[in-house]
């Protein structure tokens, strides 16, 4: 996700039913954070190897409620792991309820007596596991599902949720994601799930580190575009002019990057380096206004692909969000922007693209293990965007990195050392350029050319996986040949921002209390 930068400015109970799956709502971050480096969150979907017959594990009991991250305790599901989601939804009209079925293939990493769905809003239905009714309680954005009989430990099951989706859900967060979950247009939809506001959409593992591949099957009106990430696989008339669109991912995705949008729609075709698919998806009054900025993205594409190697996914492609969106959002292969950002000034306009492409290799391809390494996610698109200004007419990188410096014992005094957010926090300055000035410094640290190196090989090793702080921090250790924890320590987790190597006359403002 982008934040604006003009001016560094931040933009920034129960119910029993009985049944199969249903749409996930976004639970506000809770903050449970801990002085210093955060502990690991504990591991309950992916239980130590090694069990016998009869352990523990082989005796049924409740799965976790979450994965236990410290700013989200709650975000994902604990004792199985999600394989693939198929999403049908029946649209009707813009803000008119409609039905949806969520189905669900999971693995039992532990004998089940039960598990958890994200889930938040919609009116629930039915809720079947194999076939079978079960018992699904809602408590809180949590749907607990009881089976007719219980999982046993590495058994794959599917549970499916049929509901009436809601999509005039939102939240508001009072950081740069602002508004969250559905987006209204005058003729359909998108969605802008991030960070955890898929379960207002469909019932979810709602964690940035659990990805699994999607099936999106969307009936619509005559006259109206259904576009999900991935690959269209049909499109199908259907008895009374409605038309089915189905949709393969191609790619696992995190349930905040999935993308769907709806209304008057057209779709604009292209290639991209190596002949890369490239689509567009734009309301059909802006396919010409438009035209200019979005054929720069093969441009974009080769440029970040010099850096950090070949695009991760099968296709890439912008999504012209004509609608009261705040933010651009790295929505995985169709990323959103929106109208506004692609019809004024260029330079703001590449910045924006090419923000939300880099986040394709970083956020999206490695995705971040725990909320606060978003700093990785958000950091690396921030340090990208501004490189590439740098050298196409807009602002200079080192002006840029000294203003931030400045800023930057402010922005841990209010909003968290770099890689130690509060959850209300989250999506702030400090993860933008407060971040971005990490990665500079440490390409000050250890020279051009090693820096070019520890980027290239974080995409190539992680690529597909979830990796954290301690990750990219042994990683840049190996590649640099030397310790590099002592010095990214102070910069990620210090109270107070250290001396920009090469840089001896950069100054820090104080702090203003509040």
């Amino acid at each position: 996700m982008d934040l604006p930068t003009a001016g560094l400015r931040t933009r920034r109970p129960a119910l029993a039913v009985t049944g199969a799956v249903a749409l996930a709502g976004a639970a506000v971050l809770t903050v449970v954070l801990t002085h210093g480096r955060p502990a690991p969150p504990a591991r309950a979907r992916h239980p130590a190897g090694g069990a016998s017959a009869g352990s523990p594990r082989d005796v049924p009991s409740p799965g976790a409620r979450g994965l236990g991250d410290p700013l989200a305790p709650l975000d994902g599901n604990g004792g199985y792991t999600l394989r693939h989601c198929d999403l049908a939804f029946d649209w009707r009209a813009p803000g008119t309820p409609f039905p949806a079925t969520a189905t669900l293939r999971a693995t039992a990493t532990q004998a089940l007596s039960r598990f958890d769905l994200d889930f938040a809003g919609n009116t629930l239905r039915t809720v079947t596991v194999d076939g079978a009714p079960a018992r699904a309680v809602r408590d809180g954005d949590e749907l607990v599902v009881t089976p007719a009989r219980p999982i046993a430990r590495g058994r794959t099951f599917s549970v499916r949720v049929a509901y009436t989706a809601d999509p005039t859900q939102r939240r508001h967060r009072d950081d740069a994601i602002q508004d969250y979950g559905w987006v209204p247009t005058a003729d359909g939809t998108l969605l802008s799930p991030q960070p955890d506001g898929a379960k207002m959409i469909f019932p979810a593992d709602d964690h940035p580190s659990v990805r699994a591949p999607f099936t999106f099957r969307v009936t619509t009106p005559p006259g109206l575009t259904a576009v999900a990430g991935g690959r269209l696989v049909e499109r199908r008339l259907l008895p009374g002019g409605r038309i089915r669109w189905t949709y393969d991912s191609e790619h696992p995705v995190a349930a905040q990057l999935v993308q769907l949008a709806i209304g008057k729609l057209s779709v604009v075709t292209g290639s991209g380096p190596r002949g890369l698919p490239v689509r567009d998806v734009v309301p059909d009054g802006l396919v010409a206004d438009t035209a200019a900025y979005r054929a720069l993205t093969p441009a974009h594409l080769a440029w970040l692909e010099q850096r950090l190697g070949p695009y991760p996914f099968g296709r890439y492609g912008v999504l012209v969000g004509d609608a009261d969106l705040p933010v651009a959002l790295e929505t995985q292969s169709l990323s959103v922007v929106p109208s506004t950002d692609l019809l004024g000034d260029r330079v703001d306009a590449e910045r924006n693209l090419v923000h939300e492409l880099a986040h394709h290799w970083t956020g999206d391809s490695v995705a971040i293990r725990r909320w606060s390494d978003l700093w990785l996610s958000e950091g690396h698109a921030r340090f990208y965007e501004r490189l590439y200004a740098d050298a196409h007419g807009g602002p200079g990188l080192e002006e840029a990195m000294r203003d931030a410096y400045a800023r930057h014992d402010q922005w841990r005094h209010d909003d968290g050392a770099p890689a130690e957010p509060a959850a209300a926090s989250l999506f702030r300055q400090m993860r933008y350029d407060g971040s971005a000035l990490v990665l500079y410094a440490l390409r000050e640290e250890v020279g051009e050319d090693t820096f070019a190196r520890i980027e290239r090989s974080w995409v190539t090793r992680y690529r597909g996986r979830a990796a954290g702080t301690a990750d990219f921090v042994r990683l840049a250790s190996g590649v640099a040949g030397r310790d590099l924890a002592p010095f990214l320590d102070r910069w990620l987790y210090g109270a107070h921002t250290p001396p920009m190597p090469g840089h001896p006359d950069w100054r820090v403002d104080p702090v203003a209390e509040d």
